[in-house]
């Protein structure tokens, strides 16, 4: 076997306390934070002059785990790109939810942005795609069945 779990998926943000409050109140748990730097950082992000700050947020039944950085060095000009959600390479998490409607308004209080409409699939679940920090995109599923 290669592969022996997927460990975690990795965001980068401009407002790292505003992400982990946005993770937060979708119900993730702060595991840790810590600030990374030296050659080590260098090397791996192929980036000179890396210092950035970071939080791991982990869901409930501690199986799934996102890493949100921020960098202090070096610095972009570049913003996240909000493009559609049908753009090749864009990435969106996807989080089971027990109400997506109190999920929708408690995360919309952080800045989350509906992409499209809370739609309903058959008798097996409610959907809904939202922004949230930096244009990360959100699926938010309510299983029905």
């Amino acid at each position: 076997m290669t592969v022996h779990r997927m460990d975690h998926v990795g965001i980068v943000v401009d407002d790292l306390a505003a992400a982990v409050a946005f993770f937060v109140e979708l119900g993730l748990e702060l595991e840790g934070e810590a600030t990374v730097g030296g050659q080590w950082a260098d090397d791996l992000l192929g980036l000179t002059g890396v210092r950035a700050d970071m939080a791991v947020v982990r869901t409930p039944d501690g199986h799934s785990r996102v890493e949100l950085s921020t960098f202090r060095s070096p610095t972009t000009t570049l913003a996240a790109p909000n493009t559609p959600v049908n753009i090749p390479g864009i990435p969106r998490l996807t989080f089971v939810v027990d109400d997506v409607e109190n999920v929708l308004d408690r995360l919309r209080a952080h800045g989350a942005e509906l992409v499209g409409t809370l739609a309903r699939y058959e008798d097996i679940c409610r959907y809904a795609y939202v922004r949230g920090p930096d244009g990360v995109l959100l699926g938010l599923v309510e299983e029905l069945l």
